[in-house]
């Protein structure tokens, strides 16, 4: 499969082709069922399937737009939606939306929310409400998605690697993670933080600062915070997060 994503990637002609649209629809069914994900776990971080990514971005070319219809609710689209609930032991909220192609796990619980294709949502977790997960985007074992928090994609534009947010992470209101950034295992995102690839990340529990980038070290407790940089225009506060500790009880009864 892999070598005939690739194909068709170099030359989208051959879109055109029965073999390439069955090989194209058996990944996204693959990812729809959690057999085949975006990005996986390895023994030394992450490995990111850039090939499964593309099979994602072609799905869209060879898909017509069709009316969907959900009871009252009409939606005109390209990607059907996820059915079948009830069989995978998934709770779903009205108007929780999940686009066929993303994976989500018996035991997750959505709110109003949205998870898009090719996500891969584990075990355990809690969407909730008006929070969406991106394209592509991984959410391990029991993590809370609290209200309006925004979990970039990689589709638009195409980035090389996903957003990843470990096991038993709490995503406070509001907090905006895109661009590639990992959230390591138990680490705790206060409101209203937001991550990209550039934001300074700094630990300011030491006597001197320590830097980070599109990381989150595991069982950090993270709010956001602003720091002093010099522009040609004069000197302006720029956002950026800092880790005040490390997670402990006190902070599993405040998230729970």
């Amino acid at each position: 499969m892999q070598e005939i994503i690739e194909s068709a990637w170099k030359n989208r002609s051959l879109l055109n082709e029965p073999k390439i649209q069955k090989t194209i629809r058996n990944v996204i069914s693959k990812l729809d069922d959690g057999k085949l994900r975006v990005a996986e776990p390895t023994k030394d971080g992450w490995k990111v399937n850039l090939w499964i990514k593309k099979a994602v971005v072609l799905y869209f070319p060879i898909q017509k737009m069709k009316t969907i219809e959900a009871g009252p609710l009409e939606f005109h689209d390209k990607i059907p939606l996820k059915k079948d609930y009830k069989n995978k032991g998934i709770r779903v909220v009205p108007h929780a939306v999940a686009r066929y192609g993303a994976y989500v796990s018996k035991g997750v619980i959505l709110m109003p929310s949205y998870i898009n294709i090719g996500a891969y949502v584990e075990n355990g977790t809690m969407v909730d409400t008006w929070a969406t997960v991106g394209s592509c985007a991984q959410i391990g074992k029991n993590v809370h998605i609290s209200g309006g928090v925004g979990i970039g994609g990689v589709l638009e534009p195409l980035q090389s690697s996903p957003v990843i947010i470990e096991d038993n992470v709490f995503l406070g209101s509001r907090s905006i993670i895109v661009e590639g950034v990992r959230i390591c295992s138990e680490a705790v995102l206060g409101a209203n933080v937001v991550l990209t690839s550039s934001t300074k990340i700094i630990d300011v529990t030491e006597p001197k600062p320590k830097e980070y980038k599109a990381i989150v070290p595991s069982r950090s407790v993270v709010i956001p915070g602003s720091y002093t940089k010099h522009f040609s225009a004069g000197s302006y506060q720029v956002p950026c997060a800092l880790i005040i500790g490390k997670r402990k009880d006190s902070t599993d009864k405040k998230t729970s």
